[in-house]
């Protein structure tokens, strides 16, 4: 199940049709403890980069998650995602995806061609390439994170709600559901942190019991955190809590 230590931290997303910079910048920094109640299972970062791709200056985002102590010796993972993505409208240029989930790994790269509606991947174990249609403002699954984040009116959203994304993932788009629940204040190790509540629909089966069995809490600020995931698996549950952070853009709110 630690598989889905960083997918489940950032599939768990929402998208919305604009983008402006004012949620995040180059220097932010988070860390998510992964955890089977009081038991660590591992830990996952998201940071923010600066790069220049073509001699333009875009975001580069950076995801890594891995498991620590027992959980490592019965279930190794170390996971490494990366995205550069446009400073002003959030579309993707690049994607890199470097994972080895207690054996099974992947090594592959993708090239986004938006004008075109075109993505070629590169798949560097299997030592092959293909090109891939896409459609309009496509996300890949770190860009979306971020892309979410800026919309100007995610404060208005109204409880039942849902919205979509047009996500690239594992070589096809994927139509991603998210349903707005409403605000709810949270106990964390900052404080007490009034939130966003979120549903995302996942596929009932072997890993999730239930369509709405991930909860996601957004920091209702302007910076619009993730700061806590609750998965219900098919066996038991597995949470991530944020742990630390670094370099937002905007104050973040906690009573004491």
């Amino acid at each position: 199940m630690k598989k889905f230590i960083l997918a489940i931290l950032i599939l768990t997303t929402f998208s919305f049709d604009t983008f402006k910079e004012d949620a995040f910048d180059v220097g932010e920094y988070f860390k998510f403890r992964i955890h089977y109640g009081i038991i660590n299972a591992g830990y996952a970062t998201l940071e923010i980069k600066d790069a220049t791709i073509n001699n333009k200056k875009v975001f580069h985002a950076v995801g890594r998650g891995y498991t620590t102590g027992m959980s490592k010796l019965f279930f190794k993972v170390e996971d490494i995602y990366e995205s550069y993505f446009d400073k002003e409208n959030g579309s993707p240029y690049r994607y890199i995806r470097k994972i080895d989930e207690g054996g099974y790994t992947k090594n592959q790269e993708g090239f986004f061609n938006q004008a075109e509606n075109r993505i070629l991947v590169k798949d560097y174990k299997r030592k092959t390439e293909k090109t891939l249609v896409t459609t309009d403002n496509v996300q890949d699954i770190v860009s979306s994170f971020y892309y979410l984040r800026n919309h100007p009116n995610i404060d208005k959203l109204k409880s039942g709600e849902s919205i979509v994304i047009d996500m690239f993932f594992d070589d096809e788009i994927t139509k991603f559901k998210l349903k707005y629940v409403g605000l709810q204040d949270i106990t964390t190790k900052f404080g007490t942190v009034s939130t966003m509540v979120f549903k995302p629909s996942v596929q009932k089966g072997r890993v999730f019991k239930e369509e709405e069995s991930l909860t996601l809490w957004i920091t209702d600020d302007d910076n619009k955190v993730p700061i806590r995931i609750k998965a219900d698996l098919a066996v038991g549950s597995i949470k991530a809590d944020l742990d630390e952070y670094k370099g937002l853009k905007n104050p973040f709110k906690a009573k004491k």
